[in-house]
């Protein structure tokens, strides 16, 4: 347990614990160490590197044994990357080449020729029954063989791992950070919690926990310590038992409530029956999950205690049998009889919900004066409405200020998403304005006003993180809808998968687009060589793993987009794998090395969504020439099999049209509202670290910063989205 403890400390705050042992002289292997992390894109900083040395050498080896093993795997490189052809990129053969060679030689193989011939004389030919399609014809050490060696180039990615504290403090502090974060977690970050929390439960606590998933979560931590609950609604609860089953705490998939045992029933009736004893009109929010409710009441047996007569309450309203009016249809009514200003005065009672419904309520107000109750009912309950849905909305009302014909997107809790026409009214322009101004007035007054700021220009057109499901868990991912700068002469995607009991065939393939969307070209298993790209080959099947590498000449690319895409053509989801990531490299044109060289990996990302294709981000080439990389972290539904670039191209150019065009709200834009009078700001070049504190917000944490300062980084960017 203890080294996975400090796997998570690595992989969530680049931060090394101390690390125990005697002191010595381990000046060596500190070095050694170093150079190791190089060749995977990892250094330690100065301090680290200091700090080992005056270990004993063999404390230095274990500590560098356990974190080698964990940065190779935050990169990828965990696993053996083969390619199908053997020195890819080079002697790529056309696809109608490589369909001849897999004929030819099947028909020179006894065991394969007459059911090959007896396919030809009917016209059809299925290429996964030739020998030598989809399945490795070489040895990861002859792929290896038969590769140049990689050169260093002043543009390869390091990232700096730094000192921690010892490893209970880090740990505290990852806990407090997780289970206090102002916006929902991705599945992973949960996870984590989960963990965390079962070792910190009877410790400090976060001031508040705001997410209910996170609350259930630690909930679920503190039944098993024997701490009090922290409950204020019934809903808390209904999560709570869905984490007891290892279930969806977000209730958007359905949870089979496993067999409490008695005390834990005790606990989560008496948690029902003290949450509506303090405020009866919890009732009502029965309504919004009444089928898990009757699940739920099924498995406690309500009626075995009597003392809780609130709790029983609770499932006869599920149940129909108690009536309870839901505070959405006091809200319906008085929108079916269009009375603006009544359902803004109720909803003021509710300013989360009220905050959701402003598009609504100001374009079917009637006049100006409705209009002006429902922008003065907003700025009333702003202050209690929290940072993520302000900034939520104060990002939907500027996409509805600019005029466009894209289509709307739609994207779940899991990364599916979908695109539909925009035929909704416009709100009216200066109701739309004076609200903007109102929502940035108010974030502005949340918002800790820094005496000295440094900032990485880099971070200023990240996406603010309003949700943890928008970022994919991996190395170097950024937010949805982030834009970031993609600097070399090589572009070479990757996807690796491992099935884990059905033959699968994962499909990597770029699509590339014209500037109005259309379709230009694309490079899959039917298209090996196009417009300067280059694919490694099919694999059809993964029982060891497999790899698919698409390499782009950007020099040579005249589409405007290129959208890697990740299509399930046969087997297991990408939730049901063993493991699936996908993930992208930059290199110099003369820098050569193997089909996965982890130096040059800019971002590697798991794939765990829902759909049957994954389209991790899109690359765009601007006026000036450059190629920026938009995240877009979302899953298509596609078809149960066979899906291919060829078919999905319409509705994926739907899908980036809608994101590309959608302007969210970034980094740079809470900058400028951070930023007062008295503020001295300035961008990070690079150079040396000012000697004072400051805050410093960036992509990564510099050297030499002063220890009092207050770094913000994309592991812990969260931190930024006020409460």
């Amino acid at each position: 347990m203890a080294q996975s403890l400090e796997s998570l400390v690595v992989r969530h705050t680049h931060r090394l614990p101390v690390p125990k042992g005697s002191p010595g002289d381990g000046t060596a292997a500190a070095r050694q160490f170093d150079a190791a992390l190089m060749d995977v894109g990892f250094k330690l900083s100065a301090e680290l590197l200091e700090r080992l040395s005056g270990l004993s050498e063999a404390a230095v080896l274990f500590t560098a044994r356990q974190t080698l093993r964990t940065v190779r795997e935050m990169v990828g490189d965990h696993v053996r990357h083969n390619s199908y052809f053997i020195d890819f990129p080079r002697n790529v053969p056309s696809t109608e080449e490589f369909w001849t060679r897999c004929v030819a030689h099947a028909l020179g193989d006894e065991k394969a020729r007459e059911g090959v011939l007896t396919q030809l004389a009917g016209g059809v030919l299925d290429l996964l029954g030739l020998p030598t399609y989809g399945r490795y014809q070489h040895t990861y050490e002859e792929m290896l063989a038969a590769q140049d060696e990689l050169i260093a180039s002043a543009g390869d990615r390091i990232t700096v791992l730094h000192p921690g504290r010892d490893l209970d403090a880090e740990l505290t502090d990852l806990y407090l950070a997780l289970a206090g974060s102002t916006t929902p977690l991705g599945e992973d970050d949960l996870r984590d919690l989960g963990l965390l929390a079962e070792r910190c439960a009877l410790g400090p606590q976060p001031e508040r926990i705001p997410v209910r998933e996170n609350r259930a979560v630690v909930n679920r931590a503190r039944l098993a310590a024997g701490a009090d609950l922290l409950l204020d609604t019934v809903t808390d609860v209904l999560r709570l038992a869905c984490a007891l089953s290892d279930g969806d705490v977000t209730l958007q998939d359905p949870t089979r409530f496993r067999s409490f045992s008695r005390p834990v029933r005790r606990a989560l009736l008496a948690g029902l029956d003290s949450v509506i004893a303090a405020n009866p009109a919890r009732l009502a929010d029965v309504h919004a999950h009444r089928e898990p409710f009757k699940r739920l009441g099924e498995c406690l047996h309500p009626h075995e205690y009597p003392r809780w007569p609130h709790a029983a309450d609770v499932f006869a309203v599920a149940r129909g049998e108690k009536e309870a009016r839901s505070f959405d249809s006091r809200v319906e009514k008085l929108l079916d009889e269009f009375d603006i200003a009544g359902a803004a005065a109720l909803l003021k009672s509710a300013p989360g919900k009220l905050f959701r419904a402003l598009d609504l309520l100001l374009r079917v107000a009637a006049d100006q004066e409705e209009r002006d109750a429902v922008l003065a009912a907003a700025v009333e309950v702003a202050p209690g409405v929290s940072g993520r849905v302000v900034l939520s909305v104060r990002e939907h009302l500027h996409n509805r200020e600019r005029e466009s014909d894209a289509p709307r997107v739609f994207v779940n809790r899991r990364g599916r998403a979908w695109v539909s026409p925009d035929d909704r009214p416009p709100v009216p322009a200066a109701d739309r304005d004076r609200l903007i101004a109102a929502l940035d007035a108010e974030l502005r007054r949340r918002l800790p006003v820094p005496r000295q700021l440094l900032v990485d220009p880099d971070v200023l057109d990240v996406a603010l993180p309003l949700s943890g499901r928008a970022t994919a868990a991996g190395l170097g991912v950024l937010p949805r809808g982030s834009v970031s700068e993609v600097a070399g002469g090589r572009l070479r995607f990757f996807v690796y998968w491992k099935q884990a009991e059905h033959r699968t065939d994962y499909d990597l393939s770029a699509l590339l687009l014209h500037d109005d969307y259309s379709t230009d070209s694309w490079l899959s298993y039917t298209s090996l060589t196009s417009v300067g790209g280059r694919h490694s080959g099919d694999v059809t099947e993964a029982p060891e793993g497999a790899s698919e590498f698409i390499e782009l000449a950007l020099d040579r690319v005249r589409s405007t987009f290129v959208v890697p895409q990740v299509n399930i053509y046969a087997g297991e989801g990408f939730e049901e794998v063993e493991e699936s990531f996908f993930g992208f490299m930059v290199r110099d044109r003369e820098q050569k090395g193997r089909p996965f060289e982890p130096r040059t990996v800019r971002m590697k990302s798991e794939l765990r969504g829902v759909g049957r294709v994954a389209l991790p981000l899109v690359f765009r080439r601007g006026e000036d020439g450059r190629w920026r990389a938009k995240w877009l972290h979302l899953y298509l539904r596609g078809i149960s099999s066979a899906n291919r670039v060829e078919e999905n191209q319409a509705s994926v150019s739907k899908l980036v049209r809608a994101v590309v065009e959608r302007e969210q709200l970034t980094v740079g834009y809470l900058i400028d509202l951070m930023t007062g009078e008295d503020t001295v700001m300035e961008l990070w070049d690079g150079s040396s670290a000012p000697v004072e504190p400051v805050t410093y917000i960036g992509l990564e944490r510099p050297e030499g910063l002063h220890p009092d300062s207050r770094v913000i980084t994309l592991e812990n960017l969260r931190d930024l989205i006020p409460g």
